[in-house]
């Protein structure tokens, strides 16, 4: 069987200064009438080790109590943004063209670190390796139940080869240099929950990106959302998970798009 060979090529990254502190980290938070979580959220952010991270929180004319946190956290926050938006990526475009880190990485007002070292453990390792992206495992907790871990959505089973079978890292552990957002552009405000694949399928599909997973929870997340809503949702994001495929020229069918279902209940398994 002939076997194609994979093109790689490597992005124009500047070098990092030799301190590590004075590599700059943007996360980028989106929220709407999010007033039950977004505190957890910021406090997450805040207690973080690593010093010199660049908050941006875009807020969608919240109208739940939402803007009065934000004013309570304004202090830690470099930028606050609160208009209305056409949806959930299109906010997070707003705050990539207010971004100035050298990395970006991108948390849920419902979403939270797991740990004060994140950060830190994220520039530590893109710094002593010659990679564009770090991502690592999430749990999903039910705040109902004491925090309860639901199941462990693992990031090791993602390859880009593995784009056409629907896989890809959980999103908010997602670290990037923001070269790749400056070669590969901003999120498709076309798709209602499967921007975030689009733009995975265009960054890494036959780019030669290079990546590191790291073993580790670094995001804890709250179970629900539009993605996570049943039946519906589910199909609702296979759909938009085909038409992002073949949008970036992704040969695929359905059929292997739901095979990716049989790992994923052996995360509820093993949680």
């Amino acid at each position: 069987m002939l076997k194609l060979k994979r093109e790689t090529r490597r992005l124009p990254f500047a070098s990092y200064p030799a301190n590590s502190s004075v590599v700059k980290v943007t996360i980028i938070t989106v929220v709407y009438n999010g007033a039950q979580t977004i505190a957890s959220a910021l406090k997450s952010v805040a207690s973080q080790t690593y010093s010199n991270i660049e908050h941006i929180v875009i807020d969608g004319g919240s109208s739940d109590g939402t803007k009065e946190i934000l004013e309570a956290y304004c202090g830690g926050l470099a930028k606050v943004i609160s208009e209305p938006d056409s949806g959930i990526y299109d906010a997070m475009n707003k705050g990539l063209r207010c971004a100035t880190g050298d990395i970006i990485g991108l948390l849920n007002a419902d979403d939270r670190y797991d740990n004060p070292r994140v950060i830190e453990t994220i520039v530590e390792h893109l710094r002593s390796s010659d990679v564009d992206a770090v991502f690592a495992d999430a749990v999903f907790v039910d705040p109902a139940k004491s925090e309860a871990i639901v199941r462990r959505y693992s990031s090791r089973y993602f390859r880009p080869a593995r784009i056409p079978w629907g896989w890809m890292p959980a999103h908010p552990t997602l670290f990037l240099k923001r070269a790749v957002y400056t070669r590969y552009g901003q999120f498709s405000t076309d798709f209602k929950i499967a921007g975030d694949f689009e733009f995975v399928a265009r960054a890494f599909w036959n780019t030669g990106i290079r990546y590191t997973y790291l073993p580790e929870v670094f995001v804890r997340m709250n179970i629900g959302g539009i993605s996570g809503s049943g039946w519906a949702g589910t199909m609702l994001l296979n759909r938009e998970v085909l038409r992002a495929c073949r949008q970036n020229g992704i040969r695929t069918n359905i059929l292997k798009i739901h095979s990716k279902y049989f790992l994923k209940m052996l995360e509820f398994i093993r949680t």
